[in-house]
């Protein structure tokens, strides 16, 4: 059966990488929770998309030139006026919020090289008991291979974009034990392939119905999507 890994939560309805975009997920019956995260200048591991803060919040320039306290004092509502006040959440927050729910941490670390974040994710996943519910995953996969050197138990997932070839190969050469690629690059043979090699593949970001039927009739493990509720009515 194809899982519904919500995008950012529910990013479709409410402000993405938001509690109430996370809690409203659940609510709408995702499997998974997938989040952004990168370190602030004090090194605290904070919810967020974007490296910079002018599309999501009310601040101003680079998520790494501020600290917890400041970035915590901004609007996360992306100008939705229900949400006004909503604050950039801490991963401590989403792992506590997700309860059982799987969460995957996508790290944030392609443009701005953070350094310390696979470390600090590490923590705070080991401190919250949440090792059994956490994913890593990242576009950046000399961050994987960090990950690994650590000793990580957590399942990785290896991010791209860009076309690869045989990919499922490169991911196991790689360390991942799963793959994470674009929709447009996802086919029967790809999933087949990563299949054989015991390594589930999670498509994303997967929003029209038509692309959500054929990801679950292809074998897809996992939709992430925006509207998790629209692919947990097609899908069931």
């Amino acid at each position: 059966m194809t899982m519904v890994w919500a995008h950012r939560g529910a990013s479709g309805y409410a402000p993405e990488n938001t509690l109430p975009a996370i809690e409203m997920a659940l609510e709408q019956g995702a499997d998974a929770i997938e989040i952004d995260v990168q370190l602030t200048r004090d090194d605290e591991v904070v919810v967020i998309h974007d490296e910079t803060l002018e599309r999501t919040t009310s601040g101003n320039g680079w998520v790494a030139d501020h600290s917890l306290e400041a970035l915590r004092a901004l609007d996360a509502s992306a100008g939705d006026e229900r949400y006004r006040g909503t604050r950039v959440p801490t991963l401590q927050e989403v792992l506590h919020l997700a309860g059982d729910a799987t969460v995957n941490v996508e790290l944030k670390n392609t443009r701005m090289r953070y350094h310390g974040l696979e470390e600090r994710v590490l923590a705070i996943v080991a401190e919250l008991g949440a090792a059994d519910r956490v994913v890593v995953s990242s576009f950046n996969h000399y961050s994987l291979r960090h990950l690994l050197h650590l000793g990580t138990p957590l399942p990785l997932g290896a991010l791209y974009s860009d076309p690869l070839f045989q990919p499922w190969k490169y991911a196991r050469r790689l360390g991942a034990t799963a793959l994470h690629p674009p929709l447009r690059a996802t086919r029967r043979k790809l999933i087949d392939a990563c299949h054989d090699l015991g390594m589930p593949v999670h498509v994303w970001t997967v929003n029209e119905p038509d692309d959500i039927k054929k990801m679950a009739k292809v074998g897809a493990d996992a939709v992430i999507t925006n509207y998790p509720n629209l692919a947990r009515s097609i899908i069931g």
